[in-house]
């Protein structure tokens, strides 16, 4: 008999038991939870839970990319538009090796994402065996949490709170590493979904008290401003944030990982904070007398000088991990607890309220803005191509319902800056780790969880090459995602700090491209390469039309750079718009 072979099913006082591998329970636990469609590339010590898997395609689609990185950024796609648990698969060695970048990348932008690695035979571990490596003590750092399993019973126990504590709370990835043992072995299978786990406590109880202290200092503002993140999106509180806003009258303004939570052209949404964000919030984050925020963690990128942030501001926090209050800057009022919650018990308490000489500043910090930055960026008269135009066009065409999928740099902060989203979920990006590669993987993954949306990848030359291998994947199963890739033959964004900050040594950042065109080609892929403004605006036409996949490679000017910018460790109010 086969060490993967199905036994006999048995009966029992307590419902049916099924006698099967560990392998297969792996995918029937996966099945349970609703999984359908996975990542992932096979290997030695995964191999039998793979062969189960081939026994259950039609309840499981997996996805074969063409490297593991891929897998896990693929996975975080998925659960980035679709709000589910995205899951990735590899061997031991090396294959659980190349899943960390992304699990790190899932775990600083707080994403559902379970991994499952084989491993080597139990009486292996710790012998140096072929492809054996401590993944459980590598991932520890970078997962919510990560278990080995060394017997076949452990595996549908495990398998549910692991899916339970990657969705549960504040999100986040889990490993599971389970040896080939394991795998090959028996047992009496049984599933129950994880409803909880002795000592975690995902959703911290929303104070009453702490919510009226908050309406009060709000209540109360003259010139209050809201700054949100992605807690808003991953509570699903984007109703009751907009709630809040309106009644209350206050501007707000969000983080890149927050992005979309509200549409765009909200006359209350008065754009983006951070080192590449728009001028008014950042400068008047130090003029208001209360600042909220809600599901964001003060990150360095937001905050510049903690020194001088917000010093004259009363903060209110509205967070659901404990450990982010005052981590980074001192709240005087910290209502801990699921956005969603939170929110609709602080909006009766809110007065009706507007803030019209308030609002009418960040409109006149807007304009100087407009005309030093803006108008530039995406209306240019200068003969090259700007990132900023491709943008504009990409808005026009897709009515702002696109899903943006982006990389990191330069592109991504001016596909930040400039896309238009009418719907939640519509940002994708690596926003806390900034991982180049990220976006082909997380298109991938992003279009496949929502096959009705449009998703554009819009990825500069250096990151492309990161995860080009992608395209192999994107051919073989045909996921008609939008491609762009802006290139200006440079790492964009290292080039600009070292014009501003290095004397123009632009030392290693200049790239010798390949012919882009021709290696999607390769791949079967619908192409066009623009060189020229009067080729835009078809290109893209033609690209959100096409119902396969699509590469767009757009030559943009080499040395533009990036502003408004906030110099590293600089006060908010020191932001550069040249």
């Amino acid at each position: 008999m086969k060490e993967t072979e199905t036994l006999e099913t048995k009966q029992t006082s307590a419902g049916t038991t099924e006698r099967i591998s560990g392998s297969e329970a792996v995918v029937k636990c996966l099945i349970a939870e609703g999984v359908d469609i996975l990542y992932g590339y096979p290997g030695g010590a995964i191999m039998p839970v793979y062969d189960a898997l081939f026994k259950y395609q039609d309840q499981i689609h997996h996805v074969l990319t063409r490297h593991e990185q891929g897998a896990a950024h693929a996975a975080q796609g998925f659960a980035r538009i679709s709000g589910r648990v995205g899951v990735a698969m590899a061997t031991s060695g090396p294959g659980a090796t190349n899943l960390i970048t992304g699990i790190a990348d899932a775990q600083i932008d707080s994403t559902p994402v379970v991994c499952i690695t084989g491993q080597v035979f139990s009486h292996l571990l710790g012998s140096d065996a072929f492809q054996e490596t401590d993944i459980v003590g590598i991932s520890t750092p970078v997962t919510k949490w990560s278990h080995q399993v060394t017997k076949a019973s452990e595996i549908p126990e495990v398998m549910a709170k692991a899916f339970y504590i990657a969705k549960s709370g504040r999100p986040g990835p889990v490993l599971i590493d389970i040896t080939k043992d394991a795998q090959v072995s028996e047992l009496d299978f049984k599933y129950e979904k994880c409803t909880g786990v002795r000592s975690y406590i995902p959703v911290p109880k929303t104070n009453p008290e702490s919510v009226k202290a908050a309406a009060d200092l709000i209540n109360a503002a003259k010139k209050p401003m809201i700054v949100w993140g992605q807690g808003v999106i991953l509570g699903k509180a984007e109703a009751e944030l907009k709630a809040v806003i309106e009644k209350a009258g206050i501007p707000a303004a969000w983080t890149i990982m927050g992005a979309s939570a509200i549409p765009t052209s909200h006359p209350l949404n008065i754009g983006m904070v951070g080192m590449h964000g728009n001028y008014a919030p950042n400068v008047l984050t130090n003029q208001c007398d209360v600042l909220i925020a809600i599901g964001m963690r003060f990150d360095d990128r937001v905050t510049g000088d903690l020194k001088t942030y917000a010093k004259q501001a009363k903060v209110i926090h509205f967070e659901i991990d404990p450990a982010e209050i005052d981590k980074n800057v001192k709240t005087d009022v910290a209502v801990l607890g699921d956005s969603k919650t939170s929110l609709t018990a602080l909006l009766p308490l809110l007065n009706e309220n507007s803030h019209e000489a308030w609002l009418e500043e960040f409109k006149k910090l807007y304009a100087i803005e407009f005309e030093k930055v803006i108008k530039d960026d995406i209306h240019p008269t200068k003969e090259g191509l700007t990132m900023g135009e491709v943008l504009k066009e990409i808005n026009k065409q897709s009515e702002g319902n696109a899903a943006i999928v982006s990389d990191v740099g330069q592109h991504q902060m001016i596909a930040c800056r400039y896309s238009e989203f009418n719907k939640t979920k519509s940002n994708i990006t690596s926003g806390g780790l900034g991982t180049m590669g990220f976006a082909l993987p997380a298109a991938m993954g992003a279009k496949m969880a929502a096959p009705d949306r449009d998703v554009v990848a819009i990825i500069g030359d250096g990151g492309f090459q990161m995860n080009i291998q992608e395209l192999g994947t994107i051919f073989q199963t045909k996921i008609p995602v939008k491609i762009v890739v802006l290139n200006n033959e440079f790492l964009g964004m290292v080039r600009q700090w070292q014009q501003l900050f290095f004397d123009k040594r632009y030392a290693s950042t200049e790239m010798i491209n390949p012919d882009f065109i021709t290696i999607a080609k390769g791949y079967h892929l619908k192409t066009k390469k623009v060189t020229k403004r009067e080729e835009l605006a078809d290109a893209v036409k033609d690209m959100m039309a096409s119902d396969s996949a699509y590469f767009l490679e757009v030559c943009v000017e080499k040395e533009d750079n990036v502003f408004p910018m906030i110099p590293a460790g600089a006060s908010v109010s020191d932001i550069r718009l040249s």
